[in-house]
């Protein structure tokens, strides 16, 4: 069985973070922050991208009923739209981690960059497949904008946003030429900009 890192620092609280939705052409960023009880171990934490939606549907409440703190948080299309999705992600990570109760006393945050927060942060690349916590965080934000882009899949039907999530598939494209931009795309993005431009 894989083993991760828990980064248990003496008693200190350590939040993991994490984001989902940096790629797609439509619907927010979401993030996660976590912080796991080290004596409420949760068997199975991995990357969610690693993991089936099944398994990620199957670990989403252990990991809420289980962890000292958890909190998820967004970045809306027009904030992405008007500071782009690096900052929208960071955003998204400060608010989630901001919101955590207790908070924690270090941040871990997947990737090589750290959003500005009330404590340490440390940036961890590759943390999503080897901190226990970030995993759960990517687990959290993963399952939270899957089902998020299912409800508005309903609301705004026609772009196959339940299969896809907002990514740039090839139907996503053709659906954005054939229905035009929604309300939910990302404006800033070339091929929802090209649309709009009327170049496909």
């Amino acid at each position: 069985m894989k083993q991760l890192e828990l980064f248990d620092f003496q008693g200190q609280r350590i939040a993991g973070v994490d984001e989902v939705g940096r790629g797609p052409l439509a619907g927010p960023v979401v993030a996660a922050a976590v912080i796991l009880d080290p004596d409420r171990p949760i068997v199975g934490l991995d990357d969610s991208k690693a993991l089936s939606e099944a398994r990620r549907e199957a670990l989403f409440e252990p990991i809420r009923e289980r962890a000292l703190a958890y909190a998820v948080a967004s970045a809306s299309v027009e904030e992405i739209d008007r500071i782009n999705i690096l900052q929208a992600s960071l955003l998204a990570m400060q608010r989630a981690v901001e919101q955590l109760q207790p908070p924690p006393d270090l941040a871990l945050v997947d990737g090589n960059r750290c959003p500005s927060l009330p404590c340490e942060a440390r940036a961890v690349v590759g943390g999503d497949a080897s901190v226990a916590a970030i995993s759960a965080a990517s687990i959290l934000a993963k399952v939270t904008r899957d089902r998020l882009m299912h409800e508005l899949d309903r609301e705004y039907p026609g772009y196959g946003l339940a299969r896809h999530k907002g990514y740039p598939t090839r139907a996503h494209v053709e659906a954005l030429r054939t229905l035009g931009v929604s309300p939910l795309h990302r404006r800033s993005f070339g091929p929802v900009r090209r649309c709009l431009e009327g170049n496909s």
